[in-house]
């Protein structure tokens, strides 16, 4: 990969991928901004204070705006302190939010975004590798309720997403691979080429400064900016985006959201992987390379901590039931999505018990 590539999400917005690049945000904000709200964690002000510079070299009166860390981020309680913040600064409908930080912040922020003046342009700079390859494209937005992940959310295209790949190096090693679950992901729904890079050399997988990472966000961001260019709103085009998160996001509320994302979404794809085998649609050989990838970079692949009894009910409330009727995506095939809809309890049940280690 060159030091930088810009990907085009259709006409949507476009993705920023490179080495250096955290102060061509200014390049994102859209003509007519006054003021920058910017969104960040706490204790990330070593890259926000990079962005807050440049924004503030360029002309923006910028307002520092540090939130919670982690999904402590992603709550109505903070959302209303950042429209409280907005409302104080008398922020129009042409003022830009930034986000700086993690998939949670960009969540947030881009949440708050959509509804403020019922929507101001965002600026998306993500910080970790789930946030770059996931959370930040493609204007996906939300908060998190007591009784489930992304409840409450709106579609909100970002103005821009900048991913500095430099960043990572100073992400803990559990965070990106954590992050390299959602690239796995993008490998078995769309891109096996991503699988082919990961297993031909896992260490350089897990390595921010290695071009075989850089490699593998610029396919990831390809493989999610492709399906919503022609899937905004979540049909089932961009449904298979969610490969694994059925499972994975009851897994993350069971445990308090002490799982990281990314690991919970490795057991979710390996329990989808399960019912696509029961389905006819997965064979041995793309059951075991589930796992096998997986482990490679460290992801868990097995899971037991709770009977099923109290996921099944967390599962009824995904973004992807209909009624009483819970839908799936597994795969007919590589890189072949599909969905699965009502599967009998029975299934779920021998599918959840494979996952035992």
């Amino acid at each position: 990969m060159s030091e930088s590539v810009v990907v085009p999400v259709g006409d949507l917005h476009d993705v920023v991928v490179g080495r250096g690049v955290l102060e061509r945000v200014t390049a994102m904000v859209p003509a007519g901004a006054r003021q920058v709200l910017l969104v960040r964690p706490e204790k990330l002000e070593r890259y926000s204070s990079s962005v807050a510079a440049a924004l503030a070299e360029a002309g923006y009166l910028v307002h520092d705006a540090p939130v919670p860390d982690a999904e402590a981020a992603k709550t109505a309680q903070v959302a209303s302190g950042l429209w409280s913040l907005l409302g104080r600064h008398a922020f129009t409908r042409t003022d830009v939010v930034v986000a700086v930080g993690g998939g949670t912040v960009t969540d947030l922020a881009g949440f708050v975004a959509a509804t403020w003046l019922r929507g101001v342009p965002v600026v998306q700079v993500p910080t970790t590798l789930l946030a770059m390859v996931d959370a930040a494209v493609g204007g996906k937005t939300g908060i998190n309720i007591p009784e489930g992940k992304n409840l409450v959310g709106a579609f909100h295209i970002p103005a821009g997403v900048v991913c500095d790949l430099d960043v990572l190096e100073t992400l803990p090693r559990v965070d990106l691979v954590a992050g390299l679950a959602e690239v796995v992901k993008g490998g078995f729904i769309a891109d096996p080429g991503i699988l082919e890079l990961v297993e031909a050399d896992p260490d350089a997988a897990t390595d921010w400064a290695s071009p075989v990472l850089a490699e593998l966000v610029e396919r990831k961001v390809r493989v999610k900016a492709e399906v919503v260019a022609a899937d905004l709103r979540e049909a089932f085009g961009r449904e298979v985006l969610n490969y694994g998160h059925t499972l994975g996001h009851a897994v993350e509320q069971v445990s308090g959201y002490r799982r990281r994302h990314g690991e919970a979404v490795a057991v979710g794809m390996v329990f989808a992987a399960e019912l696509g085998h029961r389905a006819g649609g997965v064979d041995d050989a793309l059951l075991t390379r589930h796992r096998a990838v997986l482990e490679a970079v460290g992801l868990p692949t097995t899971y037991d901590e709770v009977p099923f009894g109290r996921l099944l009910p967390v599962m009824a409330r995904d973004k992807k039931s209909r009624g009483a009727t819970l839908r799936f995506v597994v795969l007919d095939g590589l890189a072949h999505p599909v969905r699965l809809e009502g599967p009998d309890e029975a299934v779920l049940r021998a599918a959840y018990a494979a996952l035992a280690p």
